[in-house]
């Protein structure tokens, strides 16, 4: 039986999944882990936090291997995060680390970039939620630099993989349309988003970008060097881990809003066109293109980061802190006893999540958490007050009929976020799969290569078929949720 193999990049983890299609079903395999997080790197007066890109690829290389090693290889593909690049000069050398989007340098840049495009008319074209770390704002942050200057492409990180792997240099769409860069109406490349980028800020941004291609291409055999698994194809799946992360919604009907639940949260619906109205812009909600002409439209919300940030720092102080305890401690404690806006810039970059956390409630006449679990509870309280309001919103927004939440990713295997969404949202929550990401990357590219047909609809029976799912129904009434949202 034919291997696909899916590389799936996280902000904390990497990891190569290997997976079979057999009778409706597929069977999916871990074959490779390998660590990923922020690097900081002193240079010229400052500390810049970058992505040790080199390492991912290496943990790639030899997942991809081990993967032909269990079968033979019919194709890979490569999902990431959005946003961030790696800049190539002109004999194709990588101009340095990839710098990490939670780096501080666009602070400040957007109200800059406005001022040459304003944020009305930016939103008519690319139809993104604002956010510091867009790579549009990053281009305008790296302008005038030695780097860019240098630079002869720009390569979205699992673009750039891709380009190691087989020596063809091509933009996966679903990933592209979250750089601002992107016309949401003509999935193209946005004409005028380059010319302010060239004319504003003298970045070559038309020199820079390779040809865009849709989500399901085939894009070249995977170079020697790779063992049993050289020569299968390459296939630019949704390298969007959202994207793909909603191919593996396991809906019955297209009457879901999903949440893709790791160190990021997305909510959001699908839809067969970008909502580009202003309310739509004054919500901060992005149109994201996704799978077979579809678009995302979703907010991101601030995840588990805040949890991950969390135990980091206890640890670092020298405390035992176990997850699960935590969260078995947690569900025991009062609902809504404090929350917080976890969407507040203050928890964007790396640090002190409980003190950010205390000051926070502080700040807003509430009382602090008194210990971890407190502060778990506070998390994840806050975590499904944020996603009630965006999956309340999405489905007003896009003039979508939501019947019931899917949660995929790692947040599905957290019963009390789970639990406390269904609370929140007031709807049914169906948990898994937790490898959504990696689930979505093997169908598309396996479609291409023709090991499954079908549309989407077709794509997600299977996974219905193949995985085991949790749903959670709400309890209690809607009004304590709205009284905390009304706190922050």
């Amino acid at each position: 039986m034919s291997v696909h193999a899916a590389v799936d990049l996280g902000a904390s983890s990497g990891r190569v999944i290997a997976g079979r299609i057999a009778h409706g079903r597929l069977r999916t395999e871990e074959v490779a882990r390998f660590a990923n997080g922020p690097v900081p790197v002193p240079a010229a007066g400052r500390t810049t936090l970058h992505w040790d890109v080199l390492s991912l690829y290496a943990g790639a290389v030899e997942g991809l291997r081990r993967a032909a090693g269990t079968g033979g290889l019919a194709s890979a593909g490569v999902d990431s995060w959005a946003v961030d690049y790696g800049l190539l000069d002109a004999d194709g050398a990588l101009l340095g680390a990839p710098v990490h989007y939670r780096d501080p340098r666009t602070d400040g840049v957007p109200a800059r970039v406005f001022g040459h495009w304003p944020a009305d008319r930016m939103y008519a074209v690319n139809g993104l939620q604002v956010q510091p770390f867009n790579t549009v704002f990053q281009l305008a942050a790296e302008a005038g630099s030695a780097r860019l200057a240098a630079a002869r492409d720009l390569l979205l990180v699992p673009d750039l993989l891709g380009y190691w792997l087989t020596g063809a240099k091509a933009a996966e769409l679903t990933n592209a349309s979250t750089t601002g860069l992107v016309d949401v109406r003509t999935r193209r490349w946005a004409p005028e988003a380059l010319d302010v980028l060239e004319e504003s800020f003298g970045v070559p941004a038309r020199g820079l970008l390779p040809d865009l291609v849709e989500p399901g291409t085939v894009v070249a055999p995977l170079r020697g060097g790779l063992g049993d698994a050289a020569g299968a194809p390459l296939v630019a799946v949704g390298s969007h881990d959202t994207a793909s992360a909603v191919v593996a919604v396991p809906a019955a009907t297209d009457r879901f809003a999903y949440i893709s639940s790791g160190t990021w949260s997305l909510v959001g619906v699908e839809l067969d066109a970008p909502v580009r109205t202003e309310a739509s812009r004054a919500a901060n909600f992005t149109n994201e293109l996704g799978v077979d002409g579809t678009v995302r439209h979703l907010r991101n919300v601030s995840g588990l980061w805040l949890l991950q940030e969390s135990l980091r720092t206890w640890r670092e102080r020298g405390r035992r802190v176990d997850l699960a305890d935590l969260l078995e401690r947690a569900a025991r404690l009062p609902a809504l006893a404090c929350v917080v806006d976890v969407d507040d810039p203050r928890f964007l970059p790396p640090g002190d999540m409980p003190d950010r956390i205390a000051a926070f409630a502080a700040e807003t006449g509430q009382r602090p958490p008194g210990d971890e679990a407190g502060f778990t509870r506070c998390i994840l309280d806050s975590l499904a007050l944020a996603y009630r309001r965006a999956v309340h919103q999405a489905a007003e927004l896009g003039g979508k009929d939501v019947e019931v939440v899917h949660i995929v990713g790692g947040g599905a295997n957290n019963t009390l976020l789970c639990r406390l969404t269904a609370d929140a949202v007031g709807l049914p929550v169906v948990a898994g799969p937790a490898e959504g990401t990696a689930i979505g990357n093997l169908l598309v590219q396996a479609r291409a290569v023709g090991a499954a047909d079908g549309d989407l609809a077709a794509l997600r029976r299977i996974v219905a078929d193949s995985v085991q799912t949790v749903t959670y129904h709400p309890e209690g009434p809607q009004a304590p949720w709205a009284e905390a949202a009304r706190r922050i």
